[in-house]
C-alpha cells in the first residue's frame, strides 16, 4: 500500500527541494530559478485594497471640481482619459488652472497612502 501511495506522488516536484549548488556552495532551489511576470498574491490583494481606498477617498475628500478633473484626467470609473488642455477646453478654464486643481487633489489623496 505504501509503495502504491508513493508512486502516485513520484512525479510531483517540490519548489523548495534543492536542485543544485552555486559557485559559493549555496543550495539552489527550483523556486529561486523560476521567474514569473505575475505579481505575488499579497501584492494583488494590497493593490486591490489601495484602489478601493483611493475611490473612497476621491468621493469623500475631494471637491466636485477636483473629482471631475481627476476622473477626466486619469479615466477613473472606466472613463476616458483626457489631456489637461482638453479638460481646460471642456470646462472653460485655463490649462494651468487644471494643473493646479489636479496637483491639489493628488496631494490631498497622497496623505492617505503614506
Amino acid at each position: 500500500m505504501h509503495i502504491r501511495a508513493r508512486r502516485k506522488g513520484g512525479k510531483e516536484v517540490s519548489l523548495y527541494e534543492p536542485i543544485g549548488t552555486d559557485r559559493e556552495g549555496n543550495e539552489i532551489r527550483l523556486y529561486d530559478v523560476m521567474e514569473t511576470d505575475e505579481p505575488d498574491i499579497p501584492e494583488k490583494i494590497n493593490l486591490k485594497e489601495d484602489i478601493q481606498k483611493l475611490y473612497e477617498k476621491v468621493e469623500s475628500e475631494l471637491s466636485q471640481r477636483e473629482k471631475l478633473v481627476l476622473k477626466m484626467r486619469y479615466g477613473l470609473y472606466n472613463g476616458e482619459q483626457y489631456t489637461q488642455r482638453e479638460i481646460a477646453r471642456q470646462l472653460g478654464i485655463s490649462r494651468s488652472y487644471v494643473s493646479r486643481i489636479e496637483k491639489s487633489a493628488v496631494q490631498k489623496l497622497r496623505l492617505f497612502f503614506k
